[in-house]
């Protein structure tokens, strides 16, 4: 760190300064309007000193940021050549003054960097506290347009400070609506509290997550969420629920059934395809794909729709009784898997299905997926079937006539 002047362009709004090269229409990269800073004392932290140690660790380090493209986009932003960065000012008084020199504060992105240090007791580094216990981070989650400071700078200043860098870094995109940017201007901001009163906050959590590939822009409207809520989730995981807890109810003395045959081919295939979604699942979540993990679980529940429109158990109560008693719990036993693996998209939704199948409280973490003793229990009682997933109804458009 050194003394010295600087003079540019500043954007009060992402508090961050940019070069000529970087404006857009006069304008910041993120549409943010600039100020040209005259020239001011000011304390430089030497970034240019660690260009080629930051572009060596990117290429040690591969899947340190994520997704690819922002590991692109900040490789080549390194590569144009980091100049010192400004990192206290002097024309206000507001913020962490420079220790030693008064007359300087903080840049605030040099005082927010190190909360996410300080928060866990840092400089206190003894065996056993937090820093110790916590630090480095397995993964840090941040808006796209916040990438730099988490990619760059504060990559550099952990490596000036010799300390350890974050595991993973993950940058998530933005959200349009109706193919527009949100904005105040536009008055089309998305109200959070409305749309989980319109929607739930589990149908609102399930297009979130499942929409776009978690990283990548998105865009909302009504439509695609009431499309997708119905299909995915009423029309699909919500009827094959309704479907074979009725069944059950009706036909097997509303409890599970309990004179099981042999196991088929398909039976067998099935089962285990939902044995084996906990790790695929778990593949998508350890690289932060959100959406591939849903499309596991939507999978799943095509294929356990497909079975029991082959199997038909409505028709076997007529012929064989035994095997429609083996089907459904083959079923049963598969939404067990589908509904403990949904809780951390779907908590209230996932354990309405498993109160319906039975399954207690406390054994619906994913350690009693494959656990005997925690399989659906024979013989015991079942409730009249509750709907769980309503429809939504597409608004008419106003050009509609």
């Amino acid at each position: 760190i050194y003394l010295g002047s600087y003079e540019g362009w500043y954007s009060v709004r992402d508090e961050c300064y940019y070069n000529e090269s970087e404006l857009v229409d006069g304008k910041a990269p993120t549409g943010a309007d600039v100020e040209w800073v005259k020239k001011e004392d000011s304390y430089f932290f030497k970034l240019s000193d660690y260009e080629d140690r930051l572009l060596e660790f990117y290429e040690a380090h591969p899947d340190f940021i994520a997704p690819e493209s922002r590991l692109n986009e900040v490789v080549s932003f390194v590569k144009g050549g980091l100049k010192d960065l400004s990192i206290s000012r002097t024309t206000f008084d507001w913020g962490v003054p420079v220790p030693d020199d008064k007359d300087h504060v903080m840049y605030v992105w040099i005082d927010a960097l190190t909360n996410y240090m300080s928060a866990l007791g840092y400089p206190s580094t003894d065996p056993g506290s937090n820093f110790d216990k916590y630090w480095p981070a397995s993964l840090h989650v941040v808006g796209k347009d916040i990438l730099r400071f988490h990619a760059v700078y504060w990559p550099a200043f952990l490596m000036a400070a010799d300390l350890p860098l974050p595991k993973r870094l993950f940058a998530h995109g933005w959200w349009t609506k109706d193919g527009e940017k949100i904005s105040k201007s536009l008055g089309n901001v998305i109200d959070p509290v409305e749309l989980i009163d319109t929607y739930g906050v589990d149908p609102t959590r399930f297009f979130l997550m499942s929409e776009v590939a978690f990283g990548n822009d998105g865009d909302f409207s009504d439509e695609k969420m009431i499309y997708k809520v119905n299909a995915n989730l009423s029309n699909e995981l919500g009827n094959l629920n309704q479907r074979i807890m009725s069944l059950v109810f009706k036909n097997c003395n509303k409890a599970v059934p309990t004179d099981i045959g042999e196991l088929t081919e398909d039976d067998a295939a099935l089962l285990a395809s939902a044995a084996s979604l906990r790790e695929e699942t778990g593949k998508m979540i350890a690289s932060q794909s959100i959406d591939k993990y849903v499309q596991h679980m939507i999978q799943m529940v095509w294929d356990a729709n497909k079975y029991i429109d082959v199997q038909a158990p409505w028709v076997l109560k007529k012929t064989d009784t035994k095997r429609m008693n083996t089907v459904l719990y083959v079923l049963m036993e598969v939404m067990r898997h589908v509904a403990i693996l949904y809780q951390p998209l779907m908590p209230s939704s996932s354990n309405k299905i498993l109160d319906q199948l039975g399954v207690p409280e406390n054994e619906r973490g994913f350690e009693h997926l494959e656990k005997e003793s925690c399989k659906i229990q024979k013989g015991k009682e079942v409730s009249r079937p509750q709907a769980v997933f309503p429809r939504f109804e597409v608004p008419e458009r106003a050009d509609s006539n």
